[in-house]
């Protein structure tokens, strides 16, 4: 009898249940790829808005008033360029933040397939919109404002329906490494988003958001045609979203989670039949665990969304670099947040301590920021090391919260796993955080006229905050490790 080929055995040693999975898991991956990539272009198109035009040579058919502004893009060529740039950044911000504690309760109630589709179409025309406005010579601030706006409402479509998405598909099976690797999506898109506007940057900036525009439109019309929501839909087989006392739990050998999860708040949250009916806004906030890490969040995206908004101009501006050159090296920073979330989430796995893990990064991150600042654009080499180190200890605990930490809670043992029950989670989470989203760019560009040193306080200051919002959380986790904590009935040892 003839041995299959080494390739055709690994293929066929994978059931059809696996393929449909893993198909899902990387359709949600490039969905949400193209949603941080269509958000990137504006912290790359900032420095050519607003450039020093007296280092650029004048063209010979122009005539010149202004030495310092003629090359600028009005109306961001006045002396609050960095205060306009803010407002550009809150619009978007805001109206996410706001947008997303209602995008979970959508997302519970439509189908997840047009729901998907629709938003990132959209998300693709408001993203072009701006970019037509270099064509279309448009020079009003209210203009480009709603245009944010407006996508901002659009974009909040992308993360809790891929997490219901994925949550429909993936039981209790998940783990922290797995949430890392998968949401370095995350990361990717800012990193490609800053590659293709880099491209076109210093000569059309407006292709810098339409073409990153057209790629999420075009995968809206991917989601359309090929996402299956639920396995019951191609006749696979649906996952356990609970476990019975015999079968090991989802925070396996966490000793500090079984407390915050115990089961004196079981009472205090409605319990969810599968599938049946999605939980209360009020009854999500009363999972423990969720407002600690919802406030965290808030703090940690913060800083995290200033260096997205950010990061490049400051480079331009301190280093010196070109648009193309400062935004580059801005990817560096999603490259280390990249190792950063799959480090947290393989450090919260063998720990157990999803809190401390986040606390510890976090802790470490307060000092990194202020060394980048003194002496981080001392020479390139220092300058790759310290993007690197910045981006894993600032997106590590970021990228743990919105995907482990975030599947633990919405998968509380008294929510049975209802997978409609984990958007709302993620969304309040999530949500949350947007909120520090949104006020971390508003203050950079108010607080950078006075020195880019004040700027960098505020985010250490934020990452001081947010570690302390973990500490009761960190405290019940050091207490389970220390054996003061009673084990719950079901959970097995390791």
């Amino acid at each position: 009898m003839r041995s299959l080929a080494p390739g055709i055995k690994l293929i066929t040693s994978f059931s059809r249940d696996s393929w449909y999975r893993f198909f899902i898991l990387l359709l949600t991956f490039v969905f949400y790829t193209t949603y941080h990539l269509s958000r990137k272009p504006i912290s790359i198109v900032k420095s050519q808005l607003h450039r020093n035009c007296s280092n650029v040579i004048h063209p010979a058919d122009r005539n010149i008033t202004d030495n310092d502004t003629w090359c600028d893009w009005a109306p961001f060529d006045q002396n609050n360029y960095r205060n306009l740039f803010g407002v550009l950044d809150n619009c978007f911000l805001v109206a996410y933040a706001i947008g997303m504690f209602f995008s979970g309760i959508f997302g519970e109630r439509l189908p997840l397939r047009y729901y998907l589709s629709s938003g990132m179409i959209l998300s693709g025309i408001f993203t072009a919109l701006f970019g037509l406005g270099f064509y279309w010579q448009i020079h009003s601030l209210w203009y480009y404002c709603l245009v944010q706006a407006l996508n901002g409402l659009v974009q909040t479509t992308g993360w809790p329906a891929v997490v219901a998405c994925v949550g429909n598909w993936f039981g209790k099976g998940k783990r922290g490494f797995i949430m890392g690797v998968w949401n370095s999506h995350t990361s990717v898109g800012n990193i490609l988003g800053s590659l293709i506007a880099g491209v076109y940057v210093s000569s059309a900036w407006g292709l810098s958001f339409i073409v990153p525009g057209i790629i999420i439109a075009v995968a809206g019309v991917i989601c359309f045609l090929f996402l299956v929501e639920k396995p019951e839909d191609v006749n696979c087989t649906p996952p356990q979203h609970h476990e019975s006392v015999e079968q090991e739990p989802l925070l396996r050998n966490s000793s500090s989670n079984e407390e915050i999860f115990s089961t004196n708040t079981s009472t205090a949250v409605e319990t969810v039949e599968d599938h049946t009916e999605a939980i209360s806004f009020c009854g999500a906030l009363r999972i423990p665990g969720v407002v600690e890490f919802s406030l965290c969040l808030l703090f940690a995206k913060l800083v995290s969304y200033t260096f997205l908004y950010w990061l490049p101009l400051y480079i331009a501006n301190v280093a010196h670099f070109d648009p193309k050159e400062a935004g580059d090296l801005s990817t560096l920073f999603d490259v280390g947040g990249i190792v950063g979330g799959i480090l947290a989430g393989l450090i919260s796995d063998y720990s157990g301590g999803r809190a401390t893990t986040c606390c510890a990064m976090l802790i470490i991150a307060a000092p990194m920021l202020f060394l980048y600042n003194k002496i981080g654009q001392n020479g390139l080499p220092t300058t790759i090391c310290m993007l690197l180190w910045c981006g894993a200890l600032v997106n590590g605990p970021y990228a743990l919260i919105t995907t482990a930490v975030s599947a633990d809670l919405g998968t509380h043992e008294c929510l049975r796993g209802n997978s409609r029950a984990l958007s709302t989670v993620t969304a309040i989470i999530d949500g949350t955080g947007s909120i520090g989203a949104a006020v971390g760019p508003l203050l950079a560009g108010l607080i950078s006229p006075t020195g880019w040193n004040n700027v960098f306080y505020m985010l250490i200051a934020a990452d001081v905050l947010a570690c302390l919002l973990l500490s009761r959380l960190v405290y019940k986790e050091v207490r389970g490790w220390c054996g003061y904590t009673t084990r719950l009935r079901g959970f097995k040892e390791i």
